[in-house]
């Protein structure tokens, strides 16, 4: 094990207990309040998609029927956050319960020269902790259908296979390895038609590899993923099964009846409006089923926050990339007739604070799986079906992006950030220039508020850098954009 010097500052070695308590909690047990058999559980996990973009979140622009219709039988989550604002780390913390700085992860994994400059690993290790692995090995069947992007992208052929991190069956996009389905744009925009692979097509087996019009690689993931719950129905076993579909993510290539102006926010809403219609079919299937319908968990939210005018944010502030709460915090909805009680359904949980690393131990803790892993995530199963209002107990942890300090407009973008009950605070590697603003007064980030509270902005200054250098490092703080190939030679 690393060791590391301790401050002899008090407030910041009470901070780094509490964090260290925190985040190496282990799961809870199953309590009465929560389900007696395995549930079923289907994770759809959208690319790029912002808070206020289903209509039950505020959108006036496009109605996504199927997705608030789920809301209106289910729970609306409004204080829930993923654990980074870019995909690839965000993706690690869904499925492995913890931070992912651990696993070298904090920024889109990309070309293996990038991931090198970036101090980062390239590809997830296989040895994480993973909540499809440990449903597997009780027994689930576990499929996983869209976007991967913890490793096998661009010029990384030798990642491990989608497989290796306990899935029984896989269909991913250009950004993982194994069974894909890549895109072809057609040719509204005056171009030919062309393929978007990114380099997928020059790795791994290309029998592997379907092409489809990209407005139908969403409904790909949803048919494979039916099909899927078909076969684990007729073997009568539960499923877990990640949804990802990937095309909120640009470039924005809607069917031509959606394309509206052809602007970008049109072409934005009309990929939203086609992936809401996709994903209802594999909605109502369930719904249905008088096998799946009382006994099934379907948890809907986005990666990370918008892109720049792509998406809404809603009242927050900031996009993708960012830590203020535009980028990180998602929309989240649960869905479980069978086991959320009836009081609680079409309500709206506007007081629970929690993040996608908690749902990997809650899930499980549903699941009735022990493990004696240490997740940073928590154990909030009786939440998520409705039974309580409660919270992460202690700090949740932000480091940004390593190739993001610059990005959308913000010449220089705060490098952490903590959420400490009502409190939030960010700053720097160093924890200078610190802003500290109160999230239940003002959620919009707009009134910086670190020099009336010193004492606050002090504790949760140390906590937060105490946690960031506790973390495997990143080159966020010496990071040159420019490749190694373009670098002048006598430099």
């Amino acid at each position: 094990m690393k060791f590391f010097q301790l401050s002899k500052n008090p407030i910041a070695l009470a901070s780094l207990l509490l964090a260290l308590t925190t985040y190496w909690a282990p799961p809870g047990q199953l309590t009465a309040q929560e389900v007696a058999e395995p549930p079923n559980i289907i994770l759809v996990f959208i690319d790029d998609m912002g808070w206020g973009d289903f209509s039950c979140f505020g959108n006036q622009a496009v109605e996504t029927q199927n997705i608030d219709r789920l809301a209106k039988e289910g729970i609306r989550f409004e204080q829930f956050y993923v654990n980074s604002p870019i995909c690839s780390p965000s993706r690690v913390a869904i499925s492995t319960g913890q931070y992912p700085a651990r696993w070298k992860i904090t920024s889109y994994l990309a070309h293996r020269e990038l991931n090198q400059r970036r101090g980062m690993a390239q590809w997830l290790n296989p040895e994480a902790p993973m909540l499809a692995r440990f449903l597997q090995e009780s027994g689930y069947s576990t499929g996983h259908f869209g976007k991967w992007h913890m490793g096998g992208q661009r010029d990384v052929g030798e990642a491990p296979l989608i497989s290796k991190y306990g899935f029984d069956q896989s269909l991913t996009n250009f950004e993982g390895l194994g069974p894909r389905i890549l895109a072809l744009k057609d040719a509204y925009n005056g171009k030919k038609v062309t393929a978007h692979t990114l380099g997928s097509d020059k790795l791994g087996n290309p029998a592997e590899i379907t092409y489809v019009d990209r407005s139908l690689v969403t409904q790909s993931f949803t048919q494979s993923a039916l099909q899927f719950i078909k076969k684990s129905e007729s073997e009568e076993k539960p499923f877990y099964i990640n949804l990802w579909p990937d095309d909120v993510h640009s470039p924005f290539f809607p069917p031509e009846a959606r394309r509206s102006d052809g602007s970008k926010r049109a072409l934005y809403h009309g990929v939203l409006d086609t992936m809401d219609e996709q994903l209802g079919v594999l909605f109502d299937y369930v719904r249905n089923s008088p096998n799946l319908q009382n006994n099934t968990l379907i948890l809907v939210c986005s990666d990370n926050g918008p892109e720049k005018g792509a998406g809404s944010a809603g009242p927050f502030r900031g996009f993708k990339t960012h830590l203020f709460e535009g980028g990180i915090r998602s929309s989240l909805i649960a869905w479980a007739p069978g086991l959320i009680d009836s009081d609680k359904t079409g309500t709206v949980n506007t007081d629970s604070w929690f993040s996608a690393m908690d749902l990997v131990p809650s899930l499980l803790s549903l699941a009735n799986v022990k493990t004696n892993t240490r997740f940073d995530g928590q154990p909030l199963g009786s939440m998520i079906l409705g039974n309580t209002n409660e919270s992460r107990n202690g700090p949740l942890f932000f480091r940004r992006p390593p190739d993001r300090d610059s990005f959308y407009g913000i010449s220089d973008c705060p490098d952490l950030a903590v959420r400490d009950g009502d409190w939030k605070l960010l700053c720097e590697y160093d924890g200078t220039q610190a802003e500290l603003y109160n999230l239940k007064l003002d959620r919009g980030e707009k009134n910086n508020v670190a020099s009336d509270h010193p004492d606050v902005t002090r504790r949760l200054t140390a906590s937060v850098v105490q946690w960031h250098q506790t973390m495997p490092q990143d080159t966020g703080s010496t990071f040159d954009a420019t490749p190694k190939s373009r670098k002048p030679k006598n430099r």
